[in-house]
């Protein structure tokens, strides 16, 4: 009997155990319980090491897991910023408009807007940007927000080669934060396109008449002296021939000397734009490299709950 009865607790604690432990092995998998702090860091962490596409998979984790967690904003925005990072530029278009539409005009909102606007503008889809930024215009009541907007404005209208919409935009930022985008050095860079070398397209297509000339015009020495001697020497062969009556070889090297010599107007022509297109890269990256900001970093930085936001650590 009392064999049968330790036989029975045995059992009976047995039982207990298994029905207590079983969830954790069933299907011999061990559950493990997701905290929200614990996946955000993680999360967190792949951004810093710029591990941008493993970021994205752990904050769509975060946001599945946790819906109700305030961190969803931060996190579905650092989903469309490590989009823009990682070069795929449609894919945080899309992340950027999903924050916008469900949390339309918080501070988060609105820098997805101006994100938009950056990836657009590295699509080359410049009046698609200006768009965006209208909207923001449209629908902010900051005022920093909006001078934001008037700078990054005057910035895409410089891609644009609209210097005058630029400084027109520029204009339009308030007093108040005038001197924080350091507009009088900009405008007086902006002045400097005036006085920027440019060659005539035109004048370089009639100069070619000349073999060589049209390039020399666009500063292509090298490709001068290969034009003049090689038409030179095109035209030096096709009157040896003719004058040795060899019409039919005199012909057929005039033939090509004519694909050559319309071929070295075009180059002079093609020289003149390439010239001046390095000349606007050139002066952009002058203009980027002493007159830009990281405005946005700047205005979320003043912001202590955006602050707090970035900056938290579990």
């Amino acid at each position: 009997m009392g064999n049968s009865r330790r036989l029975r607790a045995f059992v009976t604690v047995f039982l207990l155990l298994l029905f207590a432990l079983g969830p954790r092995f069933a299907h011999g998998k061990t559950l493990a319980l997701i905290r929200s702090d614990k996946q955000f860091q993680f999360a967190e962490n792949y951004f810093l090491k710029g591990e941008y596409f493993r970021a994205i998979s752990e904050y769509e984790r975060f946001i599945y897991f946790f819906p109700q967690d305030p961190r969803v904003e931060l996190a579905m925005y650092k989903v469309g910023l490590s989009y823009l990072k990682g070069e795929r530029f449609r894919q945080a278009i899309k992340s950027f408009n999903a924050l916008i539409e469900k949390y339309q005009d918080t501070k988060l909102s609105i820098k997805s807007y101006f994100k938009m606007s950056e990836c657009y503008v590295k699509l080359k889809k410049f009046a698609v940007a200006l768009t965006v930024l209208d909207n923001v215009l449209k629908i902010a009541q900051d005022q920093d927000a909006k001078d934001e907007a008037c700078y990054r404005l005057g910035w895409v209208h410089i891609e644009m080669d609209a210097w005058e919409k630029a400084q027109a935009s520029f204009d339009r930022i308030s007093p108040k934060n005038r001197d924080a985008y350091r507009l009088k050095k900009l405008s007086d860079a902006i002045n400097k396109k005036k006085l920027l070398k440019t060659k005539n397209p035109t004048a370089a297509g009639l100069l070619a008449v000349v073999p060589g000339a049209g390039h020399l015009y666009c500063e292509r020495y090298r490709d001068a002296l290969i034009a003049f001697l090689l038409n030179g020497a095109m035209v030096y062969a096709a009157c040896e021939a003719f004058d040795h009556d060899n019409v039919a070889l005199g012909g057929l090297i005039a033939f090509f000397e004519i694909g050559l010599y319309a071929g070295n107007i075009y180059s002079a022509v093609s020289s003149a734009h390439k010239y001046n297109r390095r000349q606007k890269s050139d002066f952009l990256q002058y203009l980027k490299k002493h007159s830009t900001l990281e405005i946005s970093a700047g205005r979320l930085a003043e912001s202590p709950a955006v602050v707090l936001s970035y900056k938290i650590t579990f």
